[in-house]
């Protein structure tokens, strides 16, 4: 329903709220009048005297007025960060301890203290970049969801891989040596994965899920992952 609206990077919207200095709430009427349907939450950030507006899995941005909304992202100077992104990603966090653990491939290596969890699909060239940027961590442990959504040959591959006897060997071998594993008869929870992925809002793959419950998508360098989880309290 939003997003039709915004195909534009910039959209002029009528004055709504009739007030030349608006607070959260105001804004958050107004847009909601505007758009016909549910804002999920309205906040004034630091720049520039902008409204951040919250709509499912996305950010937009308003003035006091209510009239103009900006489709798009912020982006420090400074620092070079995607501060857009940022927010989005704690917006969309979860609560990691909520987690089916047991649907997925666990890997532990060295003392295994930090934590996080992925979603992946076989097929995904992007997965098999992060699976060879994982391969170099040490003291992790690592929850692989497999998510097949990019084909069945994608649902084949993630079904022989739990089947396996070892299905982390099997995950690897496949993910970063391009081997994949013989095909295997077991009850894999892929339907159970992929209800988990859709409770979740995750819309591709890969995904990652810090144990703060942050929500990372798509692949990022070793570096910049370790940097993330140093920063996790």
């Amino acid at each position: 329903m939003f997003k039709k609206f915004i195909a534009p990077l910039l959209i002029a919207l009528p004055l709504v709220a009739g007030a030349a200095h608006a607070n959260e709430a105001a804004v958050k009427k107004s847009v909601e009048a505007w758009l016909g349907g549910k804002v999920t939450g309205v906040r004034k950030t630091e720049h520039l005297g902008l409204y951040e507006i919250h709509v499912g899995n996305e950010i937009y941005y308003t003035d006091e007025k209510v009239s103009l909304l900006f489709a798009g992202n912020i982006i420090d100077t400074k620092t070079r960060a995607n501060l857009t992104q940022e927010r989005l990603n704690k917006l969309s966090a979860i609560k990691f301890s909520d987690l089916p653990l047991e649907l997925a491939i666990k890997q532990v290596r060295g003392d295994g203290k930090r934590v996080f969890a992925t979603f992946e699909d076989p097929n995904c060239g992007y997965c098999k970049r992060l699976a060879k940027e994982l391969a170099g961590m040490n003291n992790v442990t690592i929850y692989t969801f497999l998510l097949p959504i990019l084909s069945q040959d994608s649902a084949e591959k993630s079904r022989a891989v739990w089947c396996a006897a070892d299905r982390a060997k099997a995950w690897n071998d496949l993910m970063v040596n391009n081997t994949p594993p013989a095909a295997g008869s077991c009850d894999a929870p892929t339907e159970k994965v992929v209800a988990l992925a859709q409770k979740y809002n995750i819309r591709g793959t890969p995904t990652i899920f810090l144990s703060n419950g942050e929500r990372i998508p798509g692949a990022l360098p070793v570096a910049q992952l370790e940097q993330k989880l140093a920063q996790v309290r």
